[in-house]
């Protein structure tokens, strides 16, 4: 008897809806554009997205691969409660990751994606006693929205999330102390739009404080504005800067979207 050969399964993009595909293929950019403005930690940094329509399902980096090797098709789809669904690389996730990432999938619904960092100037921020200051206009922005959660040691242990969830509360964005830096949005584009951004503001104090001169620091009620200013309805930045990062990635390499 003739053995019956096994049929190649189709694609991913052909499995799923066109609203996962779509998502998948902005956090394969994110990635991307996060390794490209050099915001990695070799493969110890996270970015989730949920899943669009599967409310308690997520995606996440497969764990062991560079952010620049990230592209749509191998992106880890995991539910809240730490099942793995679908894993093309076999790799499975970040035991980490998993803790912060479902934690706030799992409690804040506006959230459609979350964005973790340990970068120089983030980890040196976290790791200061004032945390960020109003320094610049980047800084300012983050005026009254800026979260803070203290450290309690590498993020695995289930418990620490009720604390990780209720110190970031409705806000957007969070330093870590001594630890990194984190950003959630609706959307991929408006979660590193807000980290970006942090990024740049801890940079600044950084540079500015190690220069050793006498510091500017406006006053609270102007950096008050500019946080008014940044949050006003209809800014429509994280969408222009998002196309033009996109078409960046598919001049140099578009491999992400496979």
């Amino acid at each position: 008897m003739r053995a019956v050969e096994a049929q190649p399964r189709s694609p991913l993009s052909a499995r799923v809806t066109e609203a996962e595909w779509a998502t998948r293929v902005d956090l394969a950019a994110c990635y991307r554009i996060a390794a490209h403005f050099r915001m990695t930690d070799l493969v110890y940094t996270h970015i989730s997205a949920r899943v669009p329509g599967a409310d308690r399902q997520f995606l996440l980096n497969a764990y062991g691969l560079l952010f620049e090797e990230i592209t749509a098709s191998n992106l880890v789809k995991v539910t809240l409660a730490g099942e793995v669904i679908e894993d093309e690389t076999g790799l499975g996730i970040n035991p980490a990751g998993y803790v912060i990432h479902s934690a706030i999938h799992g409690a804040r619904h506006d959230v459609g994606c979350v964005m973790h960092t340990h970068t120089g100037a983030g980890l040196a921020v976290a790791a200061q006693r004032q945390g960020l200051l109003p320094l610049t206009q980047h800084a300012m922005r983050f005026a009254g929205c800026l979260a803070y959660h203290d450290y309690e040691g590498i993020a695995l242990d289930i418990d620490e999330q009720e604390r990780l969830v209720r110190d970031l509360g409705t806000h957007d964005a969070m330093i870590l102390r001594n630890h990194g830096l984190l950003t959630c949005g609706a959307t991929v584009r408006n979660a590193f739009d807000l980290m970006y951004y942090l990024e740049r503001a801890c940079q600044a104090q950084v540079g500015a404080m190690g220069a050793g001169a006498e510091l500017v620091v406006p006053p609270a009620a102007v950096a008050d504005k500019v946080a008014r200013q940044f949050a006003r309805p209809g800014r429509t930045a994280p969408d222009t800067q998002w196309a033009a990062l996109l078409r960046m990635l598919d001049r140099t390499d578009p491999s992400y979207r496979t």
